[in-house]
């Protein structure tokens, strides 16, 4: 810095005003200072800062799968959020596995990220407590966190569920199965509640065979697909809770040899090319970017020194009707 003043000819606290973006300095000053910086190749010690200021300027993200499309423009609006506050985002993936998440959401904390936001694996999440007694600020989003008071952004799982097996039963379906992933996880359960209370409202049984609940991979999925459509009371149509069981859904259907009793299917999660497809895929759309958006700035919220009660933020989905929900029951 001493450099740089040296050159365009001002004072340290010109230089520091004009590196940290603050006012009282003229364009010409600032000009001048611009060149000075361009001309040593001066970069800002952000080691220094933190020391001087106790931020970090960066914000940590934990995701379930950053394989997942779903978390695709969730990220991004996260970290368009993190940019326009000036902070950098860091990002890492659970891979569902409570531990691993642990080890990340810590392993971020050493690095004294300001703040999270984390979309849980596990259920218990009080080894967060002395973090957050420390300050790093925190929001959960997709799912709440266990055992612990803090803010979180959902989707409205159990709604948009409802609505979807609404939608099939008011197309004729009474026989309506429900793929989803496993039990433990908020979103799976909230969608399986809203399954049966679309059934329940409807005056309709709900058969164990048509409930298959597990790990979202593709052979299991085809399994509990072909289940449903067996049997003495083969289902008419699947709900399928997220959009990795949806795309092995749509896969078992196009195999069926059965072409005279075709199968309706509506899904949870929108997902790529699902327009495209004949008939389209109906879906109940949640809106990732928003949902990141949201937590994204709660969570600035907090860091710029908000202290009330811990949120909980509920964000409506849409049912978007694309033909295979609205297939009638074959007879």
């Amino acid at each position: 810095m001493k450099d740089v003043a040296a050159r365009a000819g001002v004072g340290l606290k010109t230089v520091s005003r004009v590196v940290n973006g603050e006012p009282g300095v003229t364009p010409d000053t600032e000009r001048r200072v611009q060149e000075a910086i361009d001309a040593l190749g001066f970069r800002r010690n952000d080691s220094a800062r933190v020391l001087r200021k106790g931020r970090t300027a960066s914000i940590g993200l934990v995701l379930e799968d950053l394989a997942d499309p779903f978390y695709g423009p969730l990220s991004r609006a996260v970290e368009e959020v993190a940019r326009a506050h000036g902070a950098l985002l860091i990002n890492g993936s659970s891979a569902e596995d409570p531990d691993r998440e642990q080890e990340l959401v810590l392993a971020l904390c050493a690095r004294r990220v300001d703040g999270l936001v984390v979309i849980p694996a596990g259920d218990d999440h009080r080894y967060l407590e002395p973090e957050l007694r420390a300050g790093v600020a925190t929001v959960f989003v997709d799912r709440p966190a266990g055992r612990i008071d803090a803010d979180v952004v959902l989707s409205d799982n159990f709604g948009g569920a409802r609505d979807g097996v609404a939608h099939l039963i008011a197309h004729g379906h009474r026989r309506i199965g429900f793929i989803g992933d496993q039990p433990r996880i908020h979103t799976a359960a909230e969608r399986l509640r809203g399954y049966r209370a679309a059934m329940a409202d409807a005056g309709l049984p709900v058969h164990d065979s048509w409930v298959w609940l597990g790990s979202t991979a593709p052979e299991r999925v085809r399994s509990a697909a072909e289940s449903t459509l067996s049997g003495p009371e083969p289902v008419t149509a699947i709900f399928a809770g997220n959009n990795r069981v949806t795309v092995t859904v749509v896969r078992v259907l196009a195999d069926l040899a059965d072409a005279d009793r075709p199968v309706a299917l509506v899904g949870f999660d929108d997902f790529e090319l699902a327009d495209l497809l004949r008939p389209g895929v109906t879906v109940i759309a949640q809106d990732a970017a928003q949902l990141g958006r949201t937590a994204a700035e709660r969570l600035f919220h907090r860091l710029d020194g908000a202290h009330a009660s811990p949120e909980r933020i509920e964000l409506p989905t849409r049912l978007v009707a694309r033909g295979s929900g609205e297939l009638p029951p074959a007879g």
